[in-house]
């Protein structure tokens, strides 16, 4: 799991996921409070972006703040999208095989970097589920409420500010653990997954959808120089640590036992997607909406095209890992 262990294409390098510490226990605690310093930094600046730019996705785009996904080489229009971005729930949960068993369908569902609460409150009302959501901004807690009242589902689902690698949840709480588009954001891989199959009840569904960097080939022992600088700039606008690959985190959950781990690259799925978030950034109504956000939504923007061109050279992969953990 080298990708995962190695921070050299993050803007945060050496401030968490440090690797060789000294032997001398000064230096291991010089090196964990530095680590300790980078992730705080990390999770501000990650709160404050979404902060900033919730507003302005709901406006542009709804309630649901992640890719949509898309039939292969499909021609979409802007009313497309919307539909897209619920159609992305409804196959992530095909590919992990969530039934809707009145005896099997989840009951306890957790959703691991909330947004307003798109996902939460569609799950909600698919299976007649609790679920309770956790995201690192408070603006998007009171908005996810406010949409789930005025939904009449505030007697099912729940939001709070936590960080998802300290849940604050008891062991073995959920039978749905959800995470659409939030593990790019972790500084410890390792651990991120940890947490959701600690919150997992016994043989509950794992599902992480999230974005991935290639796969590395077996004489490689990292990506390329210029691929490295490429994501260094996506990281340091959307406040990214490190990436890994999907083999990355199908070795994280072999690590943990976790069963019936599989995986699908949906790059090609998601295509249409940064295009179309361009195209409504040009609007007058996304221009306006952009500027009143603030630098961090405004230096996100500017980052759009780093990520097609990541996508169309291969390097960033639109990745799935639906898994289980053992009854």
């Amino acid at each position: 799991m080298d990708a995962v262990l190695r921070s050299e294409h993050s803007p945060f390098v050496g401030m968490y996921e440090p690797v060789g510490y000294a032997s001398a226990p000064a230096a291991q605690r010089r090196a964990a409070k530095v680590a300790e310093r980078g992730q705080e930094e990390l999770k501000k600046g990650i709160a404050e972006l979404y902060d900033e730019s919730s507003e302005m996705w709901e406006k542009l785009w709804g309630d649901h703040m992640h890719h949509g996904f898309y039939d292969k080489d499909a021609s979409v229009s802007f009313s497309d999208h919307r539909p897209a971005q619920v159609r992305m729930v409804q196959e992530a949960l095909a590919f992990a095989g969530i039934t809707d068993d009145p005896l099997k369908k989840p009951k306890r569902i957790v959703d691991v970097g909330c947004g307003i609460g798109g996902s939460s409150r569609y799950l909600a009302k698919k299976y007649g589920a609790k679920c309770e959501g956790i995201t690192l901004s408070p603006v998007q807690v009171k908005r996810a409420h406010a949409l789930a009242t005025a939904e009449g589902l505030e007697d099912q689902v729940s939001f709070q500010v936590a960080d998802a690698l300290k849940q604050p949840f008891p062991d073995g709480q959920f039978d749905l653990v959800w995470s659409m588009e939030s593990g790019e954001h972790m500084p410890d891989k390792t651990k991120f997954v940890g947490e959701l199959a600690r919150v997992a009840a016994p043989g509950a569904t794992i599902i992480i959808v999230t974005w991935c960097h290639r796969d590395l080939s077996p004489s490689e022992e990292s990506l390329q120089p210029n691929e490295l600088n490429l994501l260094n700039k996506i990281c340091s606008a959307y406040y990214l640590p490190a990436w890994c690959s999907a083999s990355d985190y199908v070795k994280i959950a072999q690590a943990l036992s976790l069963e019936d781990i599989k995986t699908a690259d949906w790059s090609e799925n998601v295509a249409p997607f940064w295009p179309a978030v361009i195209r409504s950034a040009l609007t007058w109504q996304g221009f306006t909406s952009l500027l009143r956000s603030g630098w961090k939504t405004i230096r996100g923007a500017l980052a759009m095209p780093l990520m097609i061109e990541g996508y169309n050279k291969k390097l960033i992969k639109f990745a799935i890992i639906a898994c289980r953990k053992p009854m």
